[in-house]
């Protein structure tokens, strides 16, 4: 049961970790130190004032680089690998006391795919922002995932249980969409190409 609990709290910090990388482990250090999260074996360190300090800086520097016009939308061509391999190492903090390699294997399929679904339809949210208003509503949907980020990470922390309800309920309706606009793009070429070339000309006799 306790493995269970671990890794639905691991499934909620992964997906906050795809809306901002390191909020979620600012929120894990403070919630070890404080001594409100055990974190597994091998991990501890996250939960040093020497973490906490280097989270702080991290998140500082992640959430004002999303302010930056134009830096916002090079950052996600990099945040969706580091988001993956975030959620793989939020979720392995949570699970211990099981062989390392099934402790890995359930965090890179649970923790990164959590990561991996909410950092892609960020990005596709970015590339539409970007696309109608040239940019200039980037900073409102920056702040909207930071704040997602934090209120799933504090949220994580106290309600693991309802949290991770939540949480897999919004991660079903993400991968509806990201399969809706995947294959919309991919139909869209070759449906350019049968209106371009339904329109034979006929022949008078």
């Amino acid at each position: 049961m306790d493995t269970l609990l671990h890794l639905l709290l691991g499934v909620s910090l992964s997906a906050a970790c795809g809306f901002r990388i390191f909020v979620p482990f600012l929120a894990m250090s403070v919630a070890a130190l404080s001594g409100n999260l055990t974190l597994a074996s091998g991990f501890e360190w996250i939960g040093t004032p020497q973490a906490l300090a280097m989270f702080a800086i991290a998140t500082c520097l992640e959430v004002a680089a999303y302010y930056l016009p134009w830096v916002d939308n090079a950052l996600d061509t990099v945040a969706t690998p580091t988001a993956i391999a975030a959620g793989t190492l939020v979720t392995a903090a949570q699970i211990g006391e099981m062989s390392p390699m099934l402790q890995w294997t359930l965090a890179a399929i649970v923790g990164g795919g959590a990561a991996t679904v909410t950092q892609g339809l960020t990005d596709i949210a970015r590339l539409g922002s970007t696309a109608s208003t040239g940019g200039l509503a980037n900073p409102l949907l920056s702040t909207m995932e930071l704040g997602t980020s934090a209120v799933i990470s504090i949220m994580a922390l106290t309600l693991p249980i309802f949290t991770a309800i939540l949480i897999l309920g919004f991660l079903g309706f993400a991968i509806h969409k990201l399969l809706r606009f995947f294959l919309r793009k991919q139909r869209s070429p070759s449906g350019e190409e049968r209106s371009h070339g339904s329109s034979p000309h006929r022949m008078k006799p």
